[in-house]
């Protein structure tokens, strides 16, 4: 699958991309560090022009201090997020809700539901409440359009998001027990209409049993392509 001759998606594990247009990097769910399936040469960056987050799991927002405190990028994350990023020291930050649509970089990101938790564990063990877990609509100036769908199982107001915005392609969680598995995903790309799909949140614990393949066999009677890419790799 070609992507988009503009546009670079880089999986670095998990469900943290790095996408670079037009000169912009931006950064989806940034955790790198303790990242068991992100290669040690992307676990860096020369710079960052904005970061998403999509809920408050460690596995989702690690990094996000440090690396925004590093490279001073505009951050985009729910309000209860974006207030504790703001205890922390990081600036730049665009605290907004579902529903709403930012631009950053130049890019419209619009932010919808997902079906999760959020919550961060600080260093003294107590847990803090992060709002609720969403997921986004990426639309760059070219018009195409990429949904991350943050960590999720299958809901029916999927089918609301493709009808919208007709994503060209979207990022699911397909790991199982902690997000929809492969079943629901077969089932999300029906609801989105969905012409292509990077499977993301799998194999990196032994709990997340999900594959690609069984995505793609529950998904052969779809005019969906699956393109299972490896941490590292890069759509372009």
């Amino acid at each position: 699958m070609k992507l988009n001759n503009e546009i670079q998606l880089t999986w670095l594990g998990h469900s943290t991309f790095k996408i670079e247009f037009e000169g912009q990097t931006l950064l989806i769910d940034p955790w790198v560090t303790n990242n068991p399936s992100c290669p040690d040469a992307l676990k860096t960056f020369d710079k960052l022009d904005a970061i998403l987050i999509t809920h408050g799991h460690a596995d989702h927002i690690g990094d996000a201090v440090d690396l925004a405190k590093q490279h001073s990028p505009t951050v985009v994350a729910i309000v209860e997020i974006s207030n504790w990023l703001g205890s922390k020291g990081v600036e730049n930050v665009i605290g907004m809700n579902k529903g709403g649509t930012v631009s950053i970089s130049g890019q419209r990101a619009t932010m919808v539901t997902a079906n999760h938790s959020s919550s961060f564990t600080e260093e003294d063990g107590t847990i803090v409440y992060l709002g609720e877990p969403a997921g986004y609509i990426l639309e760059f100036s070219n018009g195409y359009k990429i949904y991350h769908a943050g960590d999720t199982n299958v809901f029916g107001d999927m089918r609301i998001i493709g009808e919208i915005y007709q994503p060209d392609l979207a990022l699911l969680p397909i790991g199982d027990h902690f997000t929809m598995g492969p079943r629901e995903a077969a089932y999300a790309a029906q609801l989105l209409n969905i012409p292509a799909i990077v499977p993301i949140h799998y194999a990196t614990f032994p709990l997340l049993t999900g594959t690609p393949d069984a995505l793609r066999e529950l998904t052969k009677d779809q005019a969906v392509e699956i393109v299972a890419l490896q941490p590292g790799e890069t759509l372009d």
